[in-house]
């Protein structure tokens, strides 16, 4: 096999990578609508019982409402969330529905110091009728390291993701945390700065179109180059 064949199939490769590169873009992009649209269908029902949504196994998201009390657990804050052009933390903490699974509510985003020192913020203490959007935690790009840590001098725990499971085991639940978190009614008198925007700190479906157009395009001027190259006359 000489030189020329064996760069076209390297060639062919390079193509095949940034077609599946601009499928997996498109697939996120309808991924996303689907969210978009059930959130909205959602919002747009009834609020149902928090306490029996707690428990269903279901990933979609619900519009809740319910009696319970946020649990005696440290904070969790979640980092590099961002609001508008500005970077934060946002404040889970844990709540305990009445005849419902525990469960992580978000108490909205709080702003980061320049120096990077933690927000103050606690949780709160007590009983508390609450609603707002049952859905599933932030998604996250590529998981690289550590995703929760404990910080020194009871400041709680800070995520760089957020996986219930993890969460449960790191505060020594006797039972594990329900799969979706509660995004709080920003009507409510409690918690800080917060809205019901489902992708509010990643990339909207827009964008995946926009990147898979540019692995599409990638890959046919490879392939483009590969023909060129291989009807060109040898010297």
């Amino acid at each position: 096999m000489n030189r020329r064949w064996i760069l076209s199939v390297l060639g062919l490769c390079v193509v095949l990578a940034f077609s599946a590169l601009g499928r997996w873009q498109l697939g996120r992009e309808d991924s996303k609508r689907l969210q978009l649209a059930e959130a909205a269908a959602a919002l747009a029902a009834p609020a149902g019982p928090l306490a029996a949504a707690s428990r269903a196994a279901s990933a979609a998201p619900a519009r809740v409402t319910g009696h319970g009390f946020f649990m005696p657990t440290p904070r969790l804050l979640l980092d590099n969330q961002r609001r508008g052009p500005l970077v934060g933390m946002r404040l889970y903490c844990g709540f305990q529905p009445e005849a419902g699974q525990a469960l992580l509510v978000d108490m909205g985003w709080l702003p980061l110091a320049p120096n990077r020192a933690l927000p103050g913020a606690s949780c709160p203490v007590g009983e508390f009728e609450l609603s707002g959007l049952l859905v599933p935690p932030p998604s996250v790009g590529l998981p690289m390291g550590p995703g929760l840590v404990e910080q020194r001098d009871g400041q709680g725990w800070l995520a760089t993701r957020l996986e219930t499971g993890a969460v449960s085991a790191a505060w020594k639940l006797d039972a594990p945390l329900a799969a979706r978190v509660l995004r709080l009614d920003p009507a409510l008198p409690i918690g800080h700065e917060r809205d019901l925007e489902l992708l509010a700190n990643t990339l909207p479906p827009e964008k995946h179109r926009g990147y898979a157009i540019q692995w599409f395009g990638l890959a046919i001027a490879t392939f483009v180059i590969i023909v060129v190259l291989n009807l060109r006359r040898r010297p």
